[in-house]
């Protein structure tokens, strides 16, 4: 599927962008993700920085265990596969979808790697310290702080410019999520799965869940794999759809933060990545040319500052959504989910 590109260029430049920002409401509302182009975001970039994350993933796994931080629930350094469950969303997958758009059923915990790495300012006294840790530098990789940060940044900039074209395509003050963002434990956080071992058609390689964060922001990967399944505001079965990210673009996806503050206006987006056709004949060129067959995410995971408190805004505040989103701490919020998830323990 290939979803219509929100350009920023008119936000940036201060000249009349309402559209735009309507569009990108409505893009996140309807299908839960949106397309971006932005102009300070070239293709070079996310190639210079999956080149470097493929190196990292092709260490063996002993180098690489040593990034790891259980004692800060993985939040950052590395997380080794085989760690991150998705959530039981097994009564949702029978009750929401038919056979022909049915997610896979993830049965443990998934395949991929991942590695966090924090992006921007922490805060000079938090109640969440463990979510707001100093990142953690490989060994064999003393670029890596400085590729990371470019990328990461270049990232952060993007989804703080989506965050503010949000709020004024919703009718609301332009910083009303910008400001509720700063300071927050943003989280450049590419996956890595081997497809030289992970290559069966329909074997699931993230299970189908969706994004604590608040936005989530990613450049074009080098496989395809991604399914995403829209909401068509009724309870009709939703549909199942690839995403096709064009070149030089980046994907936005609706994250349960922002699911919180809009009330369920707008909802966190469901999404799995699977091997597809179009994954396979990927892996069968790259193998042909000799060339790295780990799949890379160029993830950043925007948050709401952990000590912030998640709430329905004013437009989206009624007797229903205060019960459904109570005011509850991001950060505690996240510790939950990543128990759940089986990245902290309980």
């Amino acid at each position: 599927m290939d979803l219509p590109v929100v350009d920023v260029s008119a936000f940036l430049s201060g000249a009349d962008s309402k559209d735009e920002c309507v569009k990108l409401a409505q893009l996140l509302r309807e299908y839960g993700c949106a397309v971006l182009r932005d102009p300070r975001v070239s293709e070079d970039d996310n190639n210079q920085f999956l080149d470097i994350v493929e190196a990292y993933f092709e260490q063996p796994y002993d180098v690489k265990i040593q990034d790891a931080r259980p004692q800060l629930h993985y939040q950052v350094g590395c997380t080794p596969d085989g760690i991150e469950c998705p959530r039981d969303h097994t009564e949702r997958i029978n009750t929401k979808y038919i056979d022909m758009c049915r997610p896979i059923t993830p049965t443990g915990p998934d395949p991929k790697w991942r590695y966090f790495w924090r992006i921007g300012e922490r805060p000079q006294s938090t109640e969440f310290a463990e979510l707001n840790a100093e990142p953690v530098i490989p060994q064999a990789f003393p670029q890596w702080p400085a590729v990371m940060n470019k990328w990461g940044n270049l990232m952060l900039s993007s989804v703080t410019t989506a965050a503010e074209m949000l709020a004024v395509g919703l009718d609301l003050p332009r910083d009303t999520f910008s400001s509720r963002m700063a300071n927050a434990p943003h989280l450049l956080a590419p996956t890595g799965s081997d497809l030289g071992k992970h290559n069966t058609l329909g074997e699931v390689l993230a299970g189908f869940h969706y994004d604590l964060n608040f936005l989530t922001i990613h450049g074009k990967s080098r496989f395809p794999a991604l399914n995403i399944f829209l909401r068509d505001g009724s309870d009709a079965p939703r549909k199942k759809v690839a995403v096709k990210v064009p070149d030089g673009c980046l994907l936005i996806q609706a994250g349960k933060e922002l699911e919180w503050l809009t009330g369920g206006h707008i909802q966190a987006g469901y999404h799995e990545v699977i091997i597809l056709e179009s994954t396979l004949e990927k892996i069968a060129a790259r193998r042909a040319s000799n060339q790295s067959l780990w799949r890379i995410s160029s993830t950043l995971f925007s948050h709401i500052a952990s000590d912030q408190v998640l709430y329905p805004l004013d437009p989206f505040r009624s007797s229903e959504t205060e019960s459904l989103y109570p005011p509850t701490k991001a950060g505690k919020y996240v510790n939950d989910e990543l128990a759940t998830i089986k990245l902290a323990s309980n």
